[in-house]
């Protein structure tokens, strides 16, 4: 399932993949906020207190008796996390009554990209989209504005993302009642001159070759604007009827309505494109002349393929997870931390401090650790391999396993969430963006009681050269990434995300011990019952 950068403001779930809790949000969350907003604030929410009254105990447990040592803890070593704000967007300002004539001589900024450029003999207009509504913004600029080589040499073209600070004056043109007078343009990411969405049209035929691109345009962005809609009044329909919603599963034994055929996702069985080259017998088999099952791999955001039969895994889950474009590691532990309180209704402040201080906080505490890893070795006496079990010792570089985690949220800082940054790169995934210090990534966990982890996300790498590196020094195809590289290709910008499992944050609320119970009809390996 794809996920659309949008500009770090508000916080939008997406409707079929994740989760529906429409009715947690205060119902003057769209109204206009000034140029430079304050802090968000949380509406206090009467009817759904029920909600927080178990959350509240949990994250005040162990607050009396282990106070003393959190403080000192945050006082060496944590600090606060940053305040997520609610950033200025196109919508704010051309959205309303009066279509922006009410910020006329405002000074503001705008992040988006370049849907078009007309550079005349005295003056150049830009037109600027950042994604929250259709409408653009025409940004007039002239040669004394800061940053103006950057147009005039070519450096600004179509597809490019950028920064513009100006004051807003009513518009000389009849399209729109208002635009803005560029003071100063920053270059946020380049685009190459194949950027293959130019102002002419072209077919939906052709866009659909380029999906990763064609959210920017028009009408695939009015498709996804009714598509929102659509699901947010289903939901609002029978919320407000007394319906409950529930999570039905996608797995099911039953064949219902001709629908039980079995279907396999693999990578044996060559593409459509590819089938006439490349003959069944092409799939890899064993001495035996059986299919190489181990050759096949699945995939998908809300599934697990292991064989996990824990109290914390799921084969089939439900995710939340925002994208932030012009974000960083700050914005998205700040805007990990303003989600969990705004539906826990909780107010306990968050604690930061680097996965270098986690380790050696786990390395002095005075507790035995239990986790042990599984390696299988050969053994002389019996002549065959067998499986040892061995502590694994806590030292930089190691992952972290869920009795570490609960240790620093539940000990180490007296039951704080805490949130853990800056993991070695050895650790973590291709795409999250390597720190200065060439070791670690721009990375984050937070850890909250009686479950670990909760929430997993980073900075993504939007320099091509990183990128592109990475993916040689992990031995990955290029060629798999292609949609991926190519984004970086036309605009790219610093951007950040996270993912939060549904069901963990269920347990969280809740209390219930077993993931199990956190969903209606749970599916693990080997039962799929109901």
């Amino acid at each position: 399932m794809a996920t659309a950068f949008v500009p770090s403001t508000t916080l939008r779930l997406r409707p079929y993949s994740t989760l529906r809790c429409l009715s947690f949000y205060p119902k003057n969350l769209t109204k206009p906020y000034p140029v430079f907003p304050p802090l968000i604030r949380r509406s206090p929410i009467s009817p759904r207190r029920f909600f927080s009254s178990v959350i509240s105990g949990a994250l005040h447990s162990g607050e009396r008796t282990k106070s003393e040592l959190a403080e000192k803890q945050k006082g060496q070593m944590g600090s606060k996390v940053g305040e997520f704000r609610k950033k200025l967007k196109i919508v704010d300002v051309k959205g309303g009554p009066d279509e922006g004539l009410d910020r006329v001589g405002l000074m503001i900024v705008v992040a988006g990209w370049v849907r078009t450029l007309r550079a005349q003999s005295s003056v150049t207009f830009i037109e600027v989209n950042d994604g929250s509504c259709l409408s653009n913004m025409q940004c007039v600029m002239t040669s004394d504005a800061e940053g103006y080589d950057q147009v005039k040499s070519g450096l600004i073209t179509t597809g490019a993302s950028i920064w513009i600070q100006g004051n807003v004056v009513p518009s000389q043109g009849s399209k729109q009642k208002v635009e803005l007078k560029v003071n100063k343009i920053v270059l946020v990411g380049k685009s190459d001159p194949s950027y293959p969405i130019q102002k002419k049209r072209v077919s939906r035929e052709f866009l659909r070759t380029k999906a990763h691109l064609r959210p920017r345009t028009n009408t695939f962005g009015a498709v996804a604007r009714v598509r929102n809609a659509l699901a947010y009044a289903t939901h609002k329909f029978f919320q407000e009827n007394g319906f409950i919603w529930i999570s039905s599963p996608i797995i099911t034994a039953s064949d219902c309505e001709g629908a039980g055929e079995q279907f396999c996702v693999t990578t044996l069985i060559p593409s459509s494109r590819e089938a006439v080259e490349s003959p069944v017998d092409a799939i890899p088999k064993t001495k035996d002349g059986l299919i190489d099952w181990s050759q096949v791999y699945t995939f998908g955001p809300t599934f697990r393929a292991e064989n996990s039969n824990t109290s914390r895994h799921l084969a089939e889950f439900w995710m939340i997870e925002p994208e932030l474009a012009f974000a960083d590691l700050k914005d998205d532990m700040a805007c990990a931390t303003a989600y969990l309180q705004y539906v826990t209704v909780a107010e306990r402040d968050f604690v930061q401090l680097s996965y270098t201080d986690a380790i050696e906080l786990l390395i002095k505490a005075k507790k035995k650790f239990e986790f042990l890893f599984s390696l299988e070795i050969f053994d002389n006496f019996s002549g065959c391999m067998v499986q040892r079990g061995f502590s694994l010792l806590v030292k930089w570089g190691c992952d972290l396993q869920s009795e570490h985690e609960r240790y620093l949220t539940e000990e180490a800082f007296g039951g704080c969430p805490v949130i853990v940054s800056d993991y070695p790169k050895e650790i973590k995934a291709f795409y999250m963006r390597q720190n200065d210090d060439g070791r670690t990534v721009a990375a984050m966990d937070m850890l909250v009681p009686r479950i670990g982890e909760l929430i997993g996300g980073s900075q993504r790498e939007e320099r091509l050269e990183y990128l592109e590196g990475r993916l040689d020094e992990l031995k990955l195809n290029r060629d798999t990434y292609w949609w991926y590289l190519d984004l970086r290709h036309y605009g790219s910008v610093p951007h950040a995300g996270f993912g939060l499992g549904f069901e963990r944050l269920v347990q969280f609320a809740t209390g219930v011990e077993n993931i199990r119970d956190a969903i209606p009809f749970p599916r693990t390996p080997g039962s799929a019952e109901f």
